[in-house]
């Protein structure tokens, strides 16, 4: 409301302005104009009342702009009518004309245009002054036609710019969602991956080895407690007032590592290369190819081990993932190109993608399965 009232408050200054402006300049300029149009009659007190009645009707174009154009086309009409010389308070009547062609439909600021131009044409065949007739219809019609013109052209860009800003703000809170459910789709399916492991191994120990379940049930709940506070910093994007928590990264791999680790998948890490801080989209994607690698190696593979390799190079990230599992094991999940492959592995292809990223993904000639991902990096300023 206060963004609203401060521009009403500057649409009237410009108004107070411009009505002031052409107040002056009309008094000032129309006896020069008069000097160069014989026959026509000289300024009087009439003459510069009818001025004053046209520019003073601009300060409230934008409130009532028919009500202004009928004010104004009535004082420059008179005003022609009586012989005055052809001068600035024709500028008056342009800009009325193109204030009702911006704020109006087009088919009624047209009739309200049309009844304009038809009484300003009387004085084309009846005037005190010189009345060109017939030749005269044509330019007296340029009057309203070209400020009308210019209005609706003007007009039409806004409103297709205005078009432009909401799609684009629709595509944005598009794309915006569509983030979001990607990175809950990486988070619950992570958590409820390893807590199917480790329920399974739970269940498995509890009738022979009671004491040892224990183990696997708080693997459970701590994994469960972690994957909740992460798609809570998640979803805490689209709270408005959330306070936002750290976004993961690379530094969190430790973490993934020892979480997987209580449900049956060792993962032997590797970081070689001067360790750095990254922009946070590529950190964040580097940690989720990572991780949705690890947790198709967990559903699929049928392995206990894998390993994970971070290289920091100049200019660069890279992260490979390996295991030795079989294809057997992972059904449709080894082709690269395979479009079956799950949301997945598309999102990581996505990921990758939009930072200019390559991803490779396919089985290792000698054995199993890998995931390598390179993406460029900018330095961080």
């Amino acid at each position: 409301m206060w963004r609203s009232g401060q521009r009403g408050w500057q649409g009237a200054a410009a108004d107070v302005a411009l009505a002031l402006v052409l107040l002056g300049f009309g008094l000032l300029a129309t006896g020069l104009a008069g000097n160069n149009q014989p026959g026509s009659r000289p300024v009087d007190a009439t003459c510069r009342v009818l001025i004053a009645v046209a520019a003073l009707a601009l300060l409230v174009r934008r409130r009532a702009p028919v009500a202004t154009l009928a004010v104004v086309t009535v004082a420059t009409s008179t005003y022609l009518v009586l012989g005055y010389p052809y001068g600035p308070i024709l500028l008056t009547f342009l800009i009325a004309v193109y204030t009702v062609a911006a704020r109006l439909p087009v088919g009624p600021a047209a009739l309200a245009t049309a009844g304009a131009f038809v009484l300003l044409l009387p004085h084309v065949f009846f005037s005190r002054g010189p009345a060109p007739g017939w030749t005269g219809v044509l330019p007296a019609s340029a009057w309203a036609v070209v400020p009308f013109a210019v209005a609706v052209v003007v007009r039409v860009n806004r409103e297709a710019a205005a078009r432009d800003r909401v799609e684009q703000a629709r595509r944005q809170a598009d794309e915006e969602r569509l983030r979001i459910a990607q990175e809950v789709h990486d988070v619950v399916g992570h958590g409820l991956a390893a807590i199917s492991m480790q329920a399974e191994i739970a269940l498995h120990l509890l009738p022979k080895r009671p004491e040892q379940a224990e183990t696997a049930l708080t693997a459970i709940s701590r994994t469960s407690r972690e994957a909740l506070d992460e798609l809570r910093v998640t979803l805490g994007a689209v709270r408005r007032g959330a306070d936002r928590g750290p976004v993961p990264g690379l530094a969190r791999l430790p973490a993934l590592r020892d979480r997987l680790a209580g449900a049956g998948l060792a993962v032997e890490l590797r970081v070689s290369g001067d360790r750095r801080e990254l922009p946070v989209p590529v950190d964040l994607a580097a940690y989720r190819v990572v991780q949705e690698a690890l947790t198709n190696v967990l559903r699929h593979a049928g392995v206990a081990s894998a390993e994970v390799t971070v290289d920091y190079r100049a200019g660069e990230v890279t992260v490979e993932i390996v295991d030795r599992g079989s294809r057997a094991a992972r059904g449709g999940l080894d082709s690269a190109g395979d479009e079956t492959a799950g949301h997945g592995l598309a999102g990581m292809r996505e990921r990758v993608a939009a930072l200019g990223g390559q991803l490779a993904i396919g089985p290792r000639a000698d054995g199993g399965f890998r995931v390598y991902a390179r993406l460029p990096v900018e330095p961080v300023t």
